[in-house]
């Protein structure tokens, strides 16, 4: 397809899905989420903007980088008019995430470094473990592994 047929076409859901490397299921599940559009054809067929290529391209990087779904579409929901983000619009979308996955570091070294020899439960039947749960004080606020979250 060359470029100017690429900038006028209406793009078949199949050819989306093979030039994007996503399934057609999934394309149909982030349409379900607000996450891209589309529109019907006369035969009632799915058809999407060249735009969505770039827009679907900024979800798989933003999912890599472990943003939910749901920090995507607010994300996304910033752009004026719902359109694809820019070159411009990536470097502000990016900033955004960068603080998310800064904070995700950050709580995960915490968590690495108290694994160590503990599962973070807070249990009563290690003697010896170095955050015993006497008399199962945790207990009284919450339950399950309740430790390796607490700053």
């Amino acid at each position: 397809m060359s470029d100017k047929k690429l900038i006028d076409a209406n793009l078949a859901v199949g050819f989306v899905a093979k030039r994007s490397g996503v399934k057609v299921s999934t394309l149909h599940f982030y349409e379900s989420k607000g996450l891209i559009r589309s529109w019907r054809n006369n035969g009632n067929q799915r058809r999407y903007k060249p735009d969505v290529l770039r827009r679907i391209a900024v979800i798989k990087a933003a999912q890599t980088m472990g943003i939910t779904l749901e920090d995507i579409k607010q994300t996304l929901s910033t752009l004026p008019e719902q359109r694809t983000p820019t070159k411009q619009d990536w470097a502000a979308l990016s900033k955004v995430w960068q603080t998310q996955l800064d904070e995700r570091i950050q709580y995960m070294q915490r968590l690495r470094e108290r694994v160590n020899g503990c599962i973070g439960c807070g249990c009563l039947s290690m003697a010896k473990c170095p955050i015993y749960n006497k008399d199962d004080y945790l207990g009284e606020d919450q339950s399950g592994a309740v430790l390796l979250e607490r700053d």
